[in-house]
């Protein structure tokens, strides 16, 4: 979990103008299980690499802190810190060896929970450093005594002063009494700490339990308050990477105006045409040609907190993508690659079999360490620049080569594939266009009665199929057709409007019936193209709609990535992870609870600025809606975000899915029953529905304790006011005035960063590794549109296979495509998933951790349950000969790409 840090300003404990406050994790154990880690539940998710210890939550009885409130002398307490000294790379300093020579390398101070009852002021804090007395390849360790008065209370907080040049990276800090056999407390940090060069405000670690701000021991109120005081800071200057600043701004930065009129976007966030949620603030200038925007150059600012941890594995690391997308743009931006594309068939398999040759220009040496962070992609090295590209056969492609070429798992992938949140139940027929037709011609969609009647021939007659909910239709018509002619200007891309409808079979599997592509009205150049292909069984028709597909194909590759994927679970979370730590303090139970589910968020999502959303990144340059596609986005977000319908079962009633059923398990009666993704979701988000109003209802118990808790309020106020500030006024919002909104409200946002973001992001290796399946972009348009060269007509029909190899990507595309998708599909070695992490605060309270343990049994009888469906042959959904399991949601996972495991949080 990525850990907090605070800043306050109490005289008793600094004449410094403020404090760094940090949160922090004590755990108790018995002197019996010293040496080694006992947890509840598996040791392959129960530890987190190199860092925090666990226990079981029998020996989490008694604390050294309760310990030392009993003492009637003075007692002697010891502190041995741990460091990772492959990150603090001050050891090898000669100023900082001399400051550990001399005994100066870390103050630490012990706080109080207690008032003094003669001054009603905080208590002296009692202090000493830290001497280094080991420095070993894996650790090192620094200890410091204490002598603790008799009436010194509970410790209630670790101060600490960083006296070296630069940041140390602290593991954890052990506390015991110094001369008995006792219980000692494990302080489990995972944190930087900032040199007071830096800056001269303290770190401070809390205890582990919890305080709803009305219960806040004496000692510590005023730091609760001044901590949410000074984290906020004061939207001023530029954040410096050693802060610990939470703020909030406009997606400014994606575009680069100062670098070319090309790479200037506009401003998304803050205004009616381009609405947005908001992201963390980094204060740099303006650029020179657009003072709306800012400048790119210098860090891409997170609080230092949020950061990854180190993980010493050459496997994944943020450092591995970062060091991928470096060394891939030169390779990508060559206009040469870009129009490449792949003659046979036979060469899009050598990608897997044989490899591609690329040369990585010199970049600053991202490319060398391109080659050291992904073993798993480079096959040979020939010197710094040339490797060889080898990709591992993508699970669909392993399990039946030409299963993409099939209508059945085109329609399955809708169910169980990487985007199944678009699929929605036709309920009105004609189809009706909301866009304006003097703008973009006719609203009638050209697909007829008599169309969908001769496709499902004897079945039934329109009007019984939408009685008896038979029709489905995956739509992108409204979204994408403003955008047409805007794309169409852009190389090697194309784009339509698109409408698919889809019948449901007798066995429960839907079938693709009609594709209706639109290009719209362009007065007054042209007028409205549209066409609706069918299969038929002659040849032409059979390539029209192969090619058809080939473009939704295109169109929901693009869709799931810029809207289910990046905007539903990245962008719209970090507006709750600034509030939290704005508005929540470190003590705050709802903090602890949230904190895992915000784990690393704010990094990705900075990296993905960095070089994947932005201007000239790879998302533009691989997917069809190119320069447009945050743009894109923002549209999808105004018109269609809604907090009220992220929550599975609204969003699935919302799309005609399911519909309300008290007699049914989980209170929903799907649609279609085998709906992998539903079934599956529901398990999960009842699941975490249990677990939170378990833990809510251990704190509140009344309306008024969630109505009148003041960071709680404040909170939800600033995620819907600023967070999501565009939206502000819209009349769904939730209102927290009950334990039971609370719980809604938690249960949505858990879901969100775990399972929805699970099911769209670790199969994508798996789907869209094989592009024919999943193609990111459409290059050329269909040769019958009107107004296409007669000659592409010709060549069409001389050889229509090498049609559709020119609308799939180009060779640098997929290379890109395929490096980047086998890096997001990839659970790193420190992965903390739902269920599987004892967060040490809920093991001292007796009720909150048995109702954690119930929440992790029950996810592990969920894998069971997956499991058992994936072999039930009459879910043909998910089960068959060539298909592959849908396993996205099963909750666990090993390290690698699985496509399975739903972590705590987005984290990749």
């Amino acid at each position: 979990m990525a850990h907090r840090a605070f800043q306050t300003v109490p005289t008793a404990f600094s004449s410094a103008p403020g404090l760094h406050l940090r949160p922090c994790q004590l755990w108790p154990t018995t002197s019996a299980a010293k040496g080694r880690p006992v947890s509840s539940f598996s040791p392959a998710h129960g530890r987190r690499p190199g860092g925090r210890i666990r226990c079981s939550a029998a020996e989490a009885e008694e604390t050294l802190v309760a310990v030392l409130s009993k003492k009637k002398a003075p007692t002697t307490v010891k502190a041995i810190v741990t460091v990772d000294p492959a990150v603090d790379i001050s050891l090898s300093r000669g100023l900082d060896d001399i400051t550990d020579l001399l005994g100066k390398s870390l103050y630490m101070e012990l706080v109080s929970n207690e008032l003094d009852p003669r001054t009603g002021a905080e208590k002296k804090p009692v202090g000493d450093f830290a001497h280094r007395v080991s420095h070993g390849v894996d650790e090192a360790k620094y200890v410091a005594e204490f002598l603790i008065p008799k009436d010194f209370g509970e410790i209630g907080a670790l101060l600490i002063t960083n006296e070296h040049h630069k940041e140390m990276f602290v593991k954890n800090i052990v506390l015991s009494l110094a001369h008995e056999k006792s219980d000692h407390v494990t302080i489990d940090c995972q944190t930087w700490i900032h040199s007071k060069f830096d800056s001269r405000l303290k770190r401070v670690f809390f205890t582990n339990k919890s305080y709803l701000p009305s219960e806040t021991p004496s000692g510590l109120q005023e730091l609760r308050k001044k901590e949410l005081e000074l984290v906020r800071g004061n939207g001023k200057g530029e954040r410096k990477p050693f802060e610990r600043i939470y703020d909030y701004d406009v997606y400014n930065d994606l575009g680069d105006p100062d670098s070319g009129e090309h790479l200037a976007r506009p401003v998304l966030g803050g205004n009616k045409k381009f609405p947005y949620p908001r992201r963390c603030r980094t204060g740099r200038p303006p650029t020179k040609k657009d003072p709306k925007s800012e400048e790119r150059s210098g860090s891409f600012y997170v609080p230092r907190d949020e950061a990854f941890a180190e993980v010493k594995q050459e496997q994944f690391t943020i450092k591995t993508l970062k060091s991928a997308l470096h060394a891939l743009l030169p390779y990508i931006n060559s206009a040469d690659d870009n129009e490449r594309g792949f003659p046979f068939f036979t060469a899009i398999d050598s990608l897997f079999s044989e490899g591609v040759s690329v040369n990585l220009k010199k970049n600053e040496g991202w490319g060398k360490r391109f080659v050291n962070a992904i073993p798993r992609i480079v096959k040979a090295v020939s010197d710094v620049d040339d490797i060889i590209l080898r990709f591992e056969t993508p699970e669909l492609m392993d399990r039946d080569k030409f299963a993409w070429f099939s209508d059945d798992e085109f329609s399955r992938q809708t169910l169980a594939g990487i985007n199944p949140l678009c699929i929605e139940l036709l309920r009105e027929f004609p189809i009706v266009s909301k866009l304006d037709p003097e703008i973009y011609g006719p609203a009638e969609s050209a697909i007829t009665k008599e169309i969908i009647e001769r496709q499902i021939g004897c079945f039934m007659t329109v009007e019984q199929a939408l009685k008896e909910k038979k029709l489905f239709i995956l739509d992108y018509h409204d979204v994408f057709l403003p955008y047409v002619h805007k794309i169409r200007t852009l190389e090697n891309t194309t784009l339509y409007g698109s409408r698919t409808i889809f019948f449901l079979t007798p066995e429960g599997t839907l079938r693709p019936i009609a594709i209706e592509l639109t290009r719209p009205a362009n007065y007054p150049l042209t007028k409205q193209w549209r066409h609706v292909f069918t299969h038929l069984w002659d040849a032409t028709s059979t390539w029209l709609w192969r090619i058809a597909k080939a473009h939704v194909g295109a169109h929901d590759s693009g869709y799931h990535q810029l809207v289910s994927h990046w905007l539903r679970t990245h962008c719209a979370a970090e507006p709750y992870v600034i509030a939290a730590n704005r508005q929540l303090s470190a003590l705050h139970p709802i903090y602890r609870l949230l904190a895992p589910h915000f784990r690393y968020t704010m990094e990705i999502n900075a990296l993905a600025r960095q070089s994947l959303v932005n201007a000239g990144g790879i998302i533009e340059n691989s997917f069809s809606p190119g320069k447009y596609s945050l743009e894109l986005c923002s549209i999808a977000y105004g018109l269609q975000w809604r907090f009220d319908m992220e929550g599975l079962p609204a969003d699935l009633i919302r799309r005609g899915m399911a519909e309300e059923d008290p007699t049914a398990e989980h209170g929903l009666r799907l649609t279609i029953k085998d709906y992998p993704y539903a079934a599956d979701g529901l398990l999960i988000w009842s699941a975490i529905k249990e677990w939170v109003t378990d833990y809510v209802a251990r704190y509140y118990r009344t309306p008024a304790q969630v109505a009148d808790d003041p960071e709680l309020q404040a909170w939800w106020w600033e995620v819907r006011n600023v967070g999501h500030g565009d939206k502000k006024d819209e009349p769904w919002w939730p209102v927290l005035d009950s334990p039971k909104s609370l719980v809604d409200v938690l249960t949505t946002i858990i879901w969100t960063v775990s399972g929805h973001h699970a099911a769209v992001n670790f199969g994508q290796y798996h789907y869209a590794g094989y592009f024919p399946n999943r193609p990111t972009v459409a290059r050329v348009n269909v040769p019958i549109e009107e107004g296409e060269p007669p000659e592409r007509l010709a060549e069409f029909w001389t050889k229509p296979e090498a049609e559709l190899l020119r609308c799939f990507p180009s060779q640098s595309q997929a290379t890109v495509v395929l490096t980047v998708l086998d890096i997001l599909s990839s659970h790193s070695p420190d992965e903390e998933y739902l269920g599987g992490t004892f967060e040490q605060p809920w093991a001292t309270d007796p009720v909150i951790r048995q109702a954690y343990e119930r929440f992790s049994s029950r996810l592990r009888e969920i894998e069971e349950i997956i499991d058992k469906r994936n072999r039930n042959t009459s879910l043909l959904n998910r089960c068959g000969a060539g298909v592959v399991p849908y396993e996205l949601l099963k909750p666990f996972s090993s390290p690698g790409v699985t496509g399975k495991g739903v972590p705590n949080s987005v984290s990749i």
